[in-house]
């Protein structure tokens, strides 16, 4: 079963067209929900459709507000207004992607996607 992700709304056409072209399944969340979708609502629409939400919003980071133990995983891209370090971040997401391809392996977690590490909460 190939990996299965929702891509909030900031997250751009430029890392949803990458990991497509990298064989994961990506939607993205105007397809699926409203735009202004409420935080709670665009994490429920991933569990619903069985994927890995897929954000740049740092709100998700907040174990309190969204314990990863609920959830069929979430993976963070820490962008952080850099805009040039994106192809680094993909480069460092698909590697681990590729390492990790069980769907299980993301399940109560939390991926802290940056240049050089990925931190993993649980």
């Amino acid at each position: 079963m190939t990996l299965r992700f929702v891509a909030d709304h900031c997250v751009s056409k430029e890392i949803v067209e990458s990991l497509q072209d990298a064989g994961y399944d990506v939607y993205r969340l105007k397809d699926i929900a409203p735009i202004d979708s409420p935080d709670s609502a665009v994490i429920l629409k991933a569990q619903e459709l069985d994927s890995i939400l897929l954000s740049l919003n740092g709100d998700f980071t907040d174990i309190v507000t969204f314990p990863p133990a609920r959830y069929k995983g979430i993976v963070s891209l820490q962008l952080r207004n850099h805009p040039e370090t994106i192809a680094l971040l993909l480069e460092r997401l698909k590697a681990y992607l590729l390492r990790y391809s069980d769907p299980g392996h993301y399940k109560g977690k939390l991926l802290l996607v940056e240049i050089h590490r990925i931190r993993v909460r649980e």
